[in-house]
C-alpha cells in the first residue's frame, strides 16, 4: 500500500523546515561568529565594541528564528487575514528585540561614561533607560501594528497628572534620587555617616531608597528625601585618603623629646608594614594638654580609607605600649595628689 502525505502535511513540514533552519542559523551566528567577535572586541581599547556585542548578546537565535518564521509564512495552511496577523505579530516581536537592544546599548553606553558624568550603575538610572526605552517602543509597536497611540499618549497625559498627584513621596524620593546622583556629592561605594548616625558603603542609589552596607555587614534602606535634607559625612570626599588620630598621655617625668622621637618611630614603621597605611606620610604628633596625671598628645597618622584606621590603631597601640615598656617611658594611671596641711596646735 503506497503511503503519501497531503498537501497542507508538505507545507506545513516545509514552514517548519524553514522555521528550524533559520533558529539553526542564529545558533551558529550567535556560537561561531558573535561570541568571537566579542572576544575581540575585549581585546581592543575602544569600549563600544563592547557594548555593542553585550547588546547583541543572545539577539542572533531570535531574529533567525523569526526570519525563518516570515519565509516559511506562505507555506502554512491558513488562511490570507491569519497570515496577515503573523506577519504583523512578527514585525511586532522584531521591534521588541531592537527595542531591547537599544535598552542594553544605552545602558552600556552611560555605563561608559559613569567616572566622568554621571554614576550609572546605580539602579535608578537602569530603571529609567528601561522605562523611557521600552515606552518608545511599545509605542513605534502600536503604530506599527495600525493602532492609533493617539487616545494612548492622552490617556498617559491624564493619567500620569493623576498619579503625580497620589504618588507625591514617591516622586519626591525620585527626585531626591536624581538630586544626589546630580551633585555627585554622594557616589555609589562611597562610604558615608548620616548625621542620625548610620555610617557604610552605599551599595545602590534606587528610585526610591538608598541602600548602605554597614561594618557589620547588614543593609540600611533609608529614602532618598532623609539623605537629601540630612548632613551627611562622605569619607571618601575629596579622597579617600583620611588622617588617624590616636590620644596618648606620658608620665610627667618623661623626657618630652624622647617621647616624641620614640612615637614616631613606630608610627613610621606601622604606615611601612601596614596595608593600609599611607607609606609616603611622614607621621608626626602635637602635646596638647597638661591633664591631672599626664601630658596628652595626638599621634596623627594616615590611612589608604576609612576602614584602614581600626588596624592601624590596633598594631600601633600593641607596638607603642612595647616599645615604651622596653624604652622606660611611663603611661600613668589616672592618680591625683593630695597635699595635707597640719594646724597649729
Amino acid at each position: 500500500m503506497e503511503w503519501s502525505l497531503s498537501e497542507n502535511t508538505k507545507n506545513l513540514l516545509i514552514a517548519l523546515g524553514i522555521t528550524v533552519a533559520g533558529f539553526l542559523i542564529g545558533l551558529i551566528l550567535e556560537t561561531l561568529i558573535f561570541r568571537r567577535l566579542k572576544k575581540i572586541a575585549s581585546k581592543t581599547k575602544w569600549r563600544f565594541d563592547d557594548v555593542a556585542s553585550e547588546a547583541l548578546r543572545g539577539m542572533a537565535i531570535f531574529i533567525g528564528t523569526l526570519i525563518g518564521l516570515r519565509i516559511a509564512l506562505p507555506y502554512l495552511p491558513v488562511s490570507q487575514g491569519v497570515t496577515d496577523i503573523l506577519t504583523k505579530l512578527i514585525l511586532a516581536f522584531a521591534l521588541l528585540a531592537v527595542t531591547v537592544v537599544a535598552a542594553r546599548f544605552l545602558r552600556g553606553v552611560v555605563s561608559y561614561y559613569a567616572g566622568t558624568a554621571i554614576p550609572a550603575t546605580t539602579s535608578i538610572f537602569r530603571s529609567l533607560i528601561n522605562i523611557l526605552v521600552m515606552v518608545i517602543g511599545l509605542l513605534v509597536i502600536c503604530q506599527t501594528l495600525g493602532i492609533n497611540i493617539t487616545p494612548v499618549i492622552t490617556a498617559l497625559g491624564i493619567g500620569g497628572l493623576a498619579v503625580a498627584l497620589a504618588l507625591q513621596d514617591t516622586l519626591a524620593n525620585l527626585f531626591a534620587g536624581l538630586h544626589i546622583l546630580a551633585v555627585k556629592q554622594i557616589n555609589q561605594g562611597d562610604y558615608i555617616r548620616l548625621e542620625s548616625g548610620e555610617e557604610g558603603y552605599i551599595t545602590d542609589i534606587g528610585w526610591r531608597n538608598t541602600t548602605i552596607r554597614m561594618l557589620q555587614n547588614n543593609l540600611v534602606v533609608i529614602p532618598n528625601t532623609k539623605i537629601a535634607s540630612s548632613i551627611v559625612t562622605n569619607f571618601f570626599l575629596p579622597e579617600k585618603e583620611m588622617s588617624v588620630l590616636v590620644q596618648v598621655g606620658v608620665s610627667y617625668a618623661s623626657d618630652l623629646e624622647k617621647v616624641e622621637r620614640v612615637t614616631i618611630e613606630v608610627a613610621k614603621a606601622v604606615m611601612t608594614d601596614m596595608s593600609g597605611g599611607v607609606t609616603e606620610f611622614d607621621p608626626f604628633i602635637r602635646y596638647h594638654t597638661f591633664d591631672d596625671s599626664s601630658i596628652n598628645f595626638s599621634v596623627i597618622l594616615r590611612g589608604k580609607e576609612f576602614v584602614d584606621q581600626y588596624l592601624i590603631k590596633h598594631e600601633f597601640i600593641k607596638r607603642l605600649h612595647k616599645r615604651y615598656h622596653e624604652e622606660g617611658i611611663e603611661i600613668p594611671f589616672p592618680i591625683r595628689t593630695v597635699h595635707l596641711m597640719q594646724g597649729e596646735s
